[in-house]
């Protein structure tokens, strides 16, 4: 199928999760997780309505901003070097993957302006996974105040890949409560509006419990460059 084609399904998708649980569509960013597919499938995502490319290796990052300018919201997803921030600092509109002092130290330091960042957390206690731990989040968003160029957007997270609903499910809850509790300090530097959460393999669960970005590969671009 087309990436217009898919894109179509899963804006049906997305209105099927929101209205589920009387929520809005247009409170869902749809990004479009571009790694394994070629310059010329990012350009096709665009050209279908998507304006949110994420990547997470530097070097596609870097190779897609090339060929595409900053026409598109570009957001880094994958796990980020603190040495490798100074190379996408100036054209990243957000960072989905802070989760350490030693970043939020370069990217205050290497950062002309604010930059949006969501703090990751591993929600489901895998050991493969990245992320603070859930009770160190608010402690950690209490520190990022001593970075001034470090903006808490929001929370990010990933559900176990399976097919338990209800594991997947409570990843998600356990995100949401987090960020209403670092909301409820009303910290300055960290308006957690938003909650980064769901893939193609669980996105309307991930949009039910709350989700404002969901970061979509397999099933919008696909995942062989070609």
């Amino acid at each position: 199928m087309s990436v217009k084609d898919n894109y179509e399904s899963i804006k049906a998708e997305i209105e099927a999760a929101c209205q589920k649980v009387g929520r809005d569509p247009s409170e869902i960013k749809v990004i479009a997780v571009t790694k394994y597919v070629s310059i010329d499938r990012a350009k096709e995502a665009l050209a279908s309505g998507v304006s949110h490319i994420g990547e997470n290796r530097l070097e596609g990052f870097l190779e897609k901003y090339e060929a595409i300018g900053d026409q598109p919201n570009w957001h880094f997803i994958g796990t980020l070097q603190s040495r490798k921030v100074k190379d996408l600092i100036d054209y990243v509109d957000a960072i989905h993957s802070m989760d350490r002092k030693s970043l939020a130290k370069e990217i205050n330091k290497r950062a002309k302006k604010p930059v949006d960042c969501f703090v990751q957390v591993n929600t489901s206690g895998e050991e493969s996974k990245h992320g603070l731990a859930p009770e160190e989040v608010t402690s950690f968003v209490k520190l990022l105040a001593n970075y001034p160029n470090v903006r808490v957007h929001g929370l990010m997270t990933m559900a176990p890949y399976t097919d338990d609903e209800k594991a997947i499910r409570l990843c998600f809850q356990k995100l949401r409560r987090l960020q209403q509790e670092v909301q409820s300090h009303n910290f300055s530097h960290a308006p957690c509006d938003h909650l980064s959460m769901g893939m193609s393999n669980d996105y309307p669960i991930a949009i039910e419990e709350g989700a404002t970005h969901i970061r979509i590969g397999s099933s919008l671009v696909g995942n062989e460059v070609k």
